[in-house]
């Protein structure tokens, strides 16, 4: 045998050797991990004040494999010809991670880093360019001093199947003022001399109430498939009325698919202070052959996406929105994912409505009437087809 020959033998051996020691004492190869990127419009904006939404953040989001909740993932920007640290963050528990990109940086290049180490080998995302989405393609800042012809009143009628026999919409309930626009529940002076009694939803009797007029409005032959959908707003502070952005679809058709017959996408509901849980939901309603299907929910523990202590849903502006795709809704609060779901995609197009709604069930949770006018504010809302 030659020497190379036998260097080669004395060679493998060791190899051999060492990937035996290596299982014995547990050591193990780098696993490879694996980033999925995407960029995000303009969906983060909090604070006490209307302002521009010029001024909102955009968003980048990443999902990691493996998951390692707490692991640290590192945002990257194109800049002078190299990659610079832009910011860091931990991912949580499935692998997720978002980052706000400042206003006026959406121009820029991005990029997502996972460091080695741990048993796990360093991995770079693809480049993903920050105005991806560009210009919205509806977009209302609600100037002026009246509501414009971009939108339309819905629900003047009493409904009482859907526990509103006390309510209506009305145009007196919607003001359009400093930049943003007010939706109202307001005392009905017309019925003053009246009471309405009120029902839950098994036609128990809660009690008698004053009639009042509730803010409903939509999009006026404005609507889209696929994208994502945002508005910044303050809620009314108290209970007895809820506030809602969500969608319906722009077809009727009778059929137990949702793909074909659209959904109902209530991006967020907001109940009111003091209600348990937090007072804020998600929703899906959704057509099957068994019938009508509700997913969602109230959003576990909200406050975690406020700013700090002094930050509130009924005092400040938030960005609410959803990421609507044909395999899976998306849902974020200033950017930061709250509740993701598969199920009851629409497949059809969608229209955005904006409410605030005092339904039966919820009237005796107001307190006084003096309590009224309770009003959320909607500083901008915009959409964003994919």
């Amino acid at each position: 045998m030659s020497r190379t020959a036998k260097l080669t033998v004395a060679v493998a051996a060791l190899l051999l050797v060492a990937g035996a020691a290596s299982a014995y004492f547990g050591l193990v190869r780098s696993t490879e991990q694996t980033i999925a990127v995407s960029v995000l419009p303009s969906i983060a904006q909090p604070g006490a004040d209307p302002a521009s939404s010029d001024e909102a953040m955009g968003a980048v989001a990443a999902t990691l494999e493996p998951a390692e909740s707490g692991r640290e993932v590192v945002l990257e920007v194109e800049r002078d010809g190299g990659w610079h640290e832009e910011a860091t963050a931990e991912q949580d528990a499935d692998g997720r991670v978002e980052f706000l990109l400042p206003a006026g940086r959406l121009d820029a290049s991005y990029r997502v880093t996972s460091p080695g180490g741990d048993g796990l080998a360093e991995a770079t995302s693809d480049e993903v360019a920050g105005d991806l989405w560009g210009e919205p393609d509806f977009d209302d800042e609600f100037d002026g001093d009246a509501m414009s012809a971009d939108w339309l009143n819905r629900g003047e009628e009493y409904n009482p199947e859907g526990l509103r026999a006390c309510s209506r919409a009305n145009a007196q309930a919607v003001e359009v003022k400093g930049g943003t626009m007010g939706l109202s529940v307001m005392l009905d002076r017309s019925r003053a001399d009246e009471t309405c009694r009120a029902k839950d939803g098994k036609g128990k009797v809660i009690g008698d109430f004053a009639y009042r007029y509730n803010g409903h409005v939509m999009t006026n032959g404005h609507y889209f498939r696929y994208g994502v959908l945002a508005a910044r707003i303050k809620f009314q502070q108290r209970q007895g009325q809820h506030a809602s952005l969500w969608m319906q679809p722009a077809i009727s058709e009778s059929t137990t698919d949702s793909g074909k017959g659209g959904t109902e996408i209530d991006v967020i509901e907001w109940f009111g202070e003091g209600v348990k849980r937090g007072g804020l939901a998600s929703f899906i309603y959704m057509l099957t052959p068994e019938g009508p299907e509700q997913v969602g929910g109230m959003l576990e523990d909200p406050d975690q996406y406020l700013t700090g202590q002094d930050d509130s849903w009924f005092e400040d502006y938030h960005v609410f929105s959803v990421e609507w795709t044909p395999e899976e809704y998306i849902f974020r609060i200033d950017g930061q994912e709250t509740w993701r779901t598969s199920e009851g995609i629409s497949h059809q197009p969608e229209y955005p409505i904006l409410s605030l709604l005092s339904s039966d069930y919820e009237l005796d949770n107001l307190g006084k009437d003096s309590h009224l006018p309770q009003t959320m504010r909607v500083d901008w809302l915009k959409f964003w087809e994919a």
